[in-house]
């Protein structure tokens, strides 16, 4: 059971290297390759595209720290060669680049060696190749020995020199740095982490839509595409949206069922409304948090956005009393709480920053101020939340 466990658990480490690796991949050819996209699981574990057509492709492969250096009859050499002889015809000379990435190092003296960029010797590769198939006894790795020994010699030649390797690639471990390296002059001061958060998630949302082949790539310039607006969210006059409507759990809404501004909601008969305020919350509040841990904003201009929000509420909260004749129904005072809530919550007048256009954060700052009893809808609402008060207290 320990064997299994740690075997699922490098292959699903091995998983996500490669699709790390990919945006470092791409990272790394923007200026080789402009017009080019990476795509993963389609041609190859990762591939170079250029004009939908695959031109390299890389097989990826991670060990841990302190695995031996990789030689000629090592089952990664034979595996990657069995996979290129499967999918690609060997004698293709104007076939795409093969590539084997690893974290391994090329043994000096080996044909992994000898493919290294960036002077690859292929003739002396070729050599040592054959002698590595005809040589080792593995079952492993027969069949792709095997194969290769019985392809024409002029097809084989042709195979080998479209071969090169990577060796010494970054772990899993280094790949976060080795992207930030690349993005130096992109990283916004004092909130690198943040913005690496967001590249990530994004990367990972493009990882996904590519193994369920709801597309098939990631163009550079898309890529630099995403990386802009990112930065452009770090300005002086932005802030980037750090929590997504998926990020609110199961467990929240029963949480907050017995919150303050839901109450208040159901005094106005806004029940049909109630998920969309609990989400709205649950962002705006953990949003708000995001942003104060990764010292985005202050609470100085968080106090001055709620005192804006507060002011613009009591000036309509007291149009709405001065509208309600004295003897108001109750049926009268629901229906003019309603209609204040519906108002101030489509109010964006004031923004925390003013090119910050979320709506999910003023609607959220609003519920958060009613949970507080600082305003709210009901005509009667300030008597209604201390009962509530008394009430949790009792």
């Amino acid at each position: 059971m320990a064997s299994s466990a740690h075997e699922a658990s490098a292959s699903a480490l091995g998983y996500l290297f490669q699709a790390q690796l990919a945006l470092l991949e791409l990272l790394r050819g923007q200026e080789e390759r402009p017009d080019g996209a990476i795509s993963l699981e389609l041609h190859d574990d990762v591939a170079w595209e250029e004009d939908g057509r695959p031109v390299d492709l890389l097989q990826v492969k991670h060990h841990v720290r302190g695995v031996r250096t990789l030689g000629d009859k090592d089952d990664d050499v034979w595996r990657t060669i069995q996979s290129w002889m499967d999918t690609h015809q060997p004698g293709d000379k104007d076939g795409p680049t093969l590539t084997l990435v690893t974290t391994q190092q090329a043994r000096p003296g080996t044909a992994m060696a000898a493919l290294k960029a960036p002077t690859p010797q292929p003739s002396q590769a070729l050599e040592l190749l054959i002698a590595a198939a005809e040589e080792s006894k593995a079952k492993g790795t027969e069949d792709a020995r095997t194969a290769f020994l019985k392809l024409p010699p002029a097809q084989r030649a042709v195979f080998v020199q479209r071969m090169r390797v990577i060796d010494g690639s970054p772990s899993i471990d280094d790949l976060d740095a080795q992207v930030r390296a690349k993005l130096r002059a992109a990283l916004p001061d004092g909130h690198a982490d943040s913005f690496m958060r967001q590249l990530w998630a994004w990367w990972y949302e493009q990882t996904v839509e590519m193994l369920q082949k709801r597309h098939t790539s990631v163009s550079v310039t898309r890529l630099m595409q995403r990386i802009s607006r990112i930065r452009d969210d770090y300005t002086s006059d932005r802030l980037p949206t750090l929590v997504g409507r998926q990020d609110f759990p199961a467990e929240a809404e029963a949480e907050l069922s017995d919150a303050r501004f839901v109450h208040q909601m159901h005094w106005v008969g806004a029940g049909r409304q109630l998920n969309k305020a609990m989400v709205d919350y649950y962002r705006a509040y953990t949003q708000t948090v995001a942003w104060l841990e990764d010292d985005l904003v202050d609470l100085d201009e968080l106090a001055r956005f709620e005192d804006n929000l507060s002011d613009e509420w009591q000036r309509e909260f007291d149009w709405m009393l001065d509208d309600l004749p004295d003897d108001a129904t109750d049926r009268e005072q629901e229906q003019a709480g309603r209609a204040l809530l519906r108002k101030t919550l489509d109010q964006t007048r004031y923004r925390i920053r003013e090119a910050y256009d979320e709506a999910f954060f003023s609607r959220g700052k609003h519920h958060e101020l009613a949970d507080r009893g600082r305003i709210g809808w009901h005509p009667d609402f300030e008597a209604r939340v201390k009962n509530l008060i008394r009430a949790a207290r009792a």
